[in-house]
């Protein structure tokens, strides 16, 4: 039997080698919180949100990529990845203080925000909540506007799959969902959410996860017409034309209800476009956040 070709094996290091990057936790507010971050403090703040279950190598492929403009942190949220996993239903506003509360531990006192999914769900809620503290915004493929229940039964199902039996083929199962191409899962993107799902009391975190996948608690979470017309701040809504969580008429709609946004098509990916187009996404969004 021949070896697998490893001759060009797509890793996270191999995203990171080309500049300089830390790993590090910090106290937000007695959360221990762990991020990626890059860029030179004192550039203008960039932070990135992930979506439901993620954790912040979903930016591996965008890090440095901004880092050369932007001081830039790509962070676990509450409850995810490697951080704190409090023993509490996490609704979005409990997002938005973690993240305010990451942003003072910081002293990023107006960074631009960009969320993908889950992360721009919580992003738009947080310019809302605390105006002052956004500069420009990026929705992708963001949360916060639907109420699909086949959508919401399929995160809870697969999810659940994966972090109740963490296998190799269960994880790897959950993160294809998210692609146009499966075979955009990495093994080292399957290996690090394995690793995260299998933590000592990461079920219990899940439930508490899963809370906005139920219609009732959901709705109150969401974003009315009149919330996202309230969004003061120059916003890229960005979608892609095989999202599996809504249509690209989602995403249009957002963006004709802000005032001051942009709309930007991804063709080709899924839920994922900043990992699935690396080249595409990073070109999109350093335009809008530079101003250009």
């Amino acid at each position: 039997m021949n070896p697998p070709d490893r001759s060009s094996y797509p890793s996270f290091w191999g995203d990171l080698r080309a500049g300089a990057f830390e790993q590090g936790y910090l106290n937000a507010a007695g959360v221990r919180t762990r991020y990626l971050h890059a860029g030179v403090r004192g550039q203008p703040g960039l932070v990135l949100l992930h979506g439901t279950g993620g954790h912040a190598e979903c930016y591996t492929r965008n890090l440095l990529q901004h880092a050369s403009h932007f001081n830039v942190w790509a962070i676990d949220m509450i409850g995810h990845g490697w951080t704190d996993k409090p023993d509490r239903d996490y609704e979005i506003a409990v997002y938005v203080e973690h993240l305010l509360n990451v942003l003072n531990a910081v002293g990023l006192e107006r960074p631009h925000v960009s969320g993908e999914s889950l992360g721009g769900w919580v992003a738009a809620r947080f310019a809302l909540a605390h105006p002052k503290r956004v500069n420009r915004l990026v929705l992708n493929t963001t949360g916060g506007a639907t109420m699909n229940p086949a959508v919401m039964q399929t995160i809870k199902e697969k999810t659940r799959a994966a972090v109740e039996d963490p296998v190799w083929e269960t994880v790897k199962a959950r993160l294809e969902w998210l692609m146009a191409d499966p075979a955009a899962v990495t093994d080292d993107l399957i290996a690090c959410r394995q690793a995260i799902y299998r933590q000592p009391g990461f079920l219990q975190a899940l439930e508490h996860i899963l809370v906005l996948q139920e219609p009732e608690i959901r709705r109150r979470n969401n974003l009315t017409d009149d919330e996202w017309r309230a969004i003061s701040h120059e916003t890229l809504v960005l979608w892609t034309s095989k999202d599996p969580t809504a249509d690209e008429s989602v995403g249009r709609r957002i963006a004709d209800l802000i005032p001051r946004a942009r709309y930007a098509l991804m063709e080709g990916c899924g839920h994922w476009p900043q990992w699935e187009d690396p080249e595409t996404f990073n070109r999109l969004h350093l335009d809008f956040l530079l101003g250009r």
